[in-house]
């Protein structure tokens, strides 16, 4: 028998801070797209991604690559351009090939958690450096400095959802 964890509800109250919501997602940001999937591939496990790619709201190119392992989805981002420096601001300058973690992304459920997102990074001071609204979600990045990385957040319609659920498992 399988042994498994014995866990509490989280209660997914965002009023009551930001770290109380659905967490799913663990995403690094690369220099090297190729090397990472590479290392993920060949070392860590995950032996296939589903890729997104495409221009970012200033014009840029960013491109995702997307995998689920048990109840975490990761991801690996990489971009290039206008725009890039919120997914790959945080990586060191040099050559080489570079792999930092990025986000913890976190679903929201519903419109008052979306709104309550934006009351808790102000009543903390913090900054939301990146919001999109696309066909499938609203997104958005909260800029924790205390922690050295975003959290994510993210509203899907259904289109999003299906999306969500047609990514690799693993």
């Amino acid at each position: 028998m399988p042994l498994s964890l014995s866990r509490s509800d989280a209660g997914f109250d965002l009023t009551s801070g930001l770290l109380r919501a659905e967490h799913f997602q663990m995403a690094y940001a690369t220099n090297d797209m190729d090397s990472a999937r590479t290392l993920f591939r060949d070392r860590l496990g995950i032996r296939e991604f589903r890729r997104v790619e495409g221009e970012n709201p200033s014009g840029g190119y960013v491109e995702a690559e997307l995998a689920w392992v048990g109840t975490i989805m990761y991801e690996l981002i990489s971009a290039s351009g206008p725009g890039s420096e919120i997914y790959v601001g945080r990586l060191p300058a040099g050559e080489g090939f570079q792999l930092r973690h990025h986000h913890l992304g976190y679903l929201v459920q519903n419109l008052a958690q979306w709104e309550a997102v934006t009351k808790e990074a102000e009543r903390n001071g913090w900054a939301i450096p990146y919001r999109n609204s696309n066909s499938m979600m609203q997104s958005c990045f909260v800029n924790v400095p205390e922690l050295d990385h975003y959290l994510e957040y993210l509203f899907p319609v259904q289109a999003g959802i299906d999306f969500f659920e047609n990514v690799p498992r693993f």
